[in-house]
Parts: C-alpha cells; structure tokens; sequence
C-alpha cells in the first residue's frame, strides 16, 4: 500500500509537471503570434502610407507659357441694319389721289413722279388766269409804249403794270399749287412701302405717310448703348460687326455718337457706315455690334477659368523647378478687366513663366507634379 501511494504521487507529480511546461510554451507561442501581428500590421501601414504619399504628391498636370500680348474688351450691343436714307414722303396738300405711278420694289430717281393727286380745279382756274393774263399783257404792251412815247398819264402805266404783275403772282401761285399735287421722290432708291389707294384721300399728315423709301447705296448700323459707357464709346472707335444672316463678320468704326440721353431708357444712338459689298442688306435686319472700348496692347494674358481666389486675393499655380523636381508654386496676382473667357493680368506673372492650366483645382503649395 505504502509503495502504492508513492508511485501514484510520482506518477502526478510528472503529469503535472508536464501541463506546465505545455502552458509555458504556449503562452510564449501567443506572445510571439501578438509581436509578429503588430509588426505585421505596422510595416503594412508604412507600406500603405509610403504609396499614399507618393501618389498624392506627384500630380499631372498642363502648363502654358506666360506671353505678353495685346488686350480688347467688347462691349456687346443688338443693332439693326439702316439705309443712309431710309424715309417716309408724305403728300404736301390734301385731295383725291387720281393715279399712282409706283408699286413696292421700284427703282426710282429723285424727282420722279410718285402718284397724282386731283388738280382739276387748279387747272380751271389756270385756264382762266391765262385768258386774263392775255388781256391784262396787251393792255400793259400798249400802256408801256405810249408812255415810252410820252403820251398818256403815268397812273394809267403803272395801274396796267400792276395788274400784269400781280396776275403773273397769281400764275406762279396757282403753278406752285400745281407742283404740290404731284408726290415726288426726294432722293433716288428704292420703294420700300406704298400706303396710297386710287380714290384715297390723301392728306399731309405725319402719320399718314403715302410711301416709304430707302436708299441702300450707303448702309449704316444703329444700336443703343446704355448710358453707363458714355465716357468710353465715342465717335471713331472702333467695332465689329456681325450679321447673323451671313454668318459673317466686318469691321469699322463709328461715324456718329449722339450727345442725347434718352430720357425713357438712358441710352443714346450710335451709328456705323458700312460699304454694301457682297452681301445684300436689308432695312431692319439684325447686327451684333461690338464696340471696342479698352485696349491694352501689351500685357500678359491668361485664361479666366485658372484663376483661384482665397482669403487673400486671387492666385494661379505655375510650374517651378525645385532641387530637379518640378513643383506647383502658389502665384498670386492682380487682375484688370476679363473678356470672351480671358482676363488681363496686371500683376505677378512675367513672361516665360509656366502657368497650370490643366490639373490645378486639388494642387497644394509645393506639391510634386509632372506634366
């Protein structure tokens, strides 16, 4: 029994002994599993981090070279396309248009007779005028040549003289009413509008006209500017035209800049002549005027559209060498008046440098790039 109990104690002890040293080295198994993970897990974030920071800070890019250059700003009008003359002639005298000589699309010469109205009655009294001028000549003819000879009184000569005279007055009168029956072409062009019926009653009035006339030998542009560019559109600057009909573009200046202020939408009147050329205007058609009314002629030039703005002011990004490698650099600059998606720079760029056109909206002060 004794020797019994002692083997089994011995027995224990060793099995005892044995899960020990299991623990131990499985405890030390866990810690070098937990060392390996974390170092594991630290190179793999440096690897991480290491390709993170190389993609981030070389960033593609397109550059432009800086170059001085000239500068126009436009201002941008709707015009429309006149005759020199373009006019509305109206009867002198009231009565019944008896005859109309012209129809729309007439080729016609100053002093051309453009329809009759009724001069009957000025005829009539013409006609009876004449027989009085008969007698009244030769009753004068007969005074004036006794008087020549001395014989008879003064009073008869000069009552004879009078009454030739003043019936001569009354012709010329009658003569002068005649002419007004007629309705006549001021200037040579071309019938644009014929308002008059046979039978009409025709009338000076304003607002009834009896045609309209243009004469397209000389054409010009009208628009209206706004009262705000007065002190910088003026007569002789220059423009461009554009007709959208044509699809095609002139140049000229302006000929005339009024001095009136229209008091109902403050703007006053500008006019531009234009040679007629190949393309056939017409009265009323649409022109785009742009009136040129700043110049810079030599500054530096840049896109609108790279220009950045922060709490300081406006700025660009260029392109520079550093130690080899090239970097965005934060530029900033100064800006005068923009036009058509381009602005003048009048500060903090110089001819030659590399400006980023493409690629600069994420870019940090001193970031790689590569273009």
């Amino acid at each position: 029994m004794k020797k019994f109990l002692i083997i089994t104690s011995i027995v224990l002890t060793l099995v005892g002994c044995g899960n020990t040293n299991k623990k131990t080295q499985l405890n030390e198994l866990i810690s070098q599993r937990d060392a390996l993970t974390e170092q594991i897990t630290k190179l793999q974030n440096e690897v991480n981090q290491t390709n993170s920071d190389s993609v981030e800070k070389i960033a593609l890019v397109e550059v432009a070279a800086v170059q001085q250059q000239e500068f126009n700003h436009y201002v941008e009008l709707q015009g429309k396309v006149d005759g020199e003359d373009n006019l509305y002639v109206a009867p002198k005298m009231t009565g019944i248009v008896t005859a109309v000589y012209v129809k729309e699309g007439d080729a016609v010469k100053k002093g051309q007779i453009l329809a009759q109205i009724d001069d009957a009655i000025i005829k009539q009294s013409m006609d009876e005028l004449k027989t009085q001028q008969t007698f009244v000549n030769n009753l004068y003819l007969k005074q004036k040549n006794l008087w020549d000879q001395k014989i008879g009184s003064e009073v008869q000569y000069l009552t004879a003289k009078n009454n030739k005279e003043s019936l001569d007055n009354k012709m010329k009168t009658l003569n002068e009413q005649l002419a007004l029956t007629k309705i006549t072409a001021p200037i040579t062009g071309t019938i644009e509008e014929v308002s008059l019926k046979l039978g009409q009653v025709a009338t000076p009035a304003p607002n009834m006209p009896a045609f309209r006339m243009v004469n397209f030998s000389k054409v010009k542009v009208v628009a209206e500017v706004a009262e705000a560019y007065s002190s910088k559109v003026r007569k002789g600057d220059k423009v461009i035209i554009k007709f959208p009909d044509f699809n095609e573009e002139v140049e000229s200046v302006i000929s005339f800049s009024s001095k009136f202020i229209n008091p109902t939408n403050r703007t006053f009147a500008i006019e531009s002549r234009l040679n007629p050329g190949k393309m056939e205007f017409r009265a009323n058609m649409i022109a785009l005027v742009k009136i040129n009314d700043y110049k810079n002629k030599n500054v530096v030039v840049i896109p609108v559209n790279v220009i950045q703005k922060d709490a300081t002011g406006e700025y660009v990004y260029i392109a520079t060498d550093k130690g080899g490698k090239m970097i965005a650099k934060k530029c900033s600059i100064k800006t005068g008046q923009n036009y058509n998606g381009n602005a003048e720079v009048l500060s903090g760029l110089k001819t030659g440098d590399k400006i980023i056109v493409t690629g600069y909206q994420n870019l940090e002060d001193g970031e790689n790039i590569k273009f």
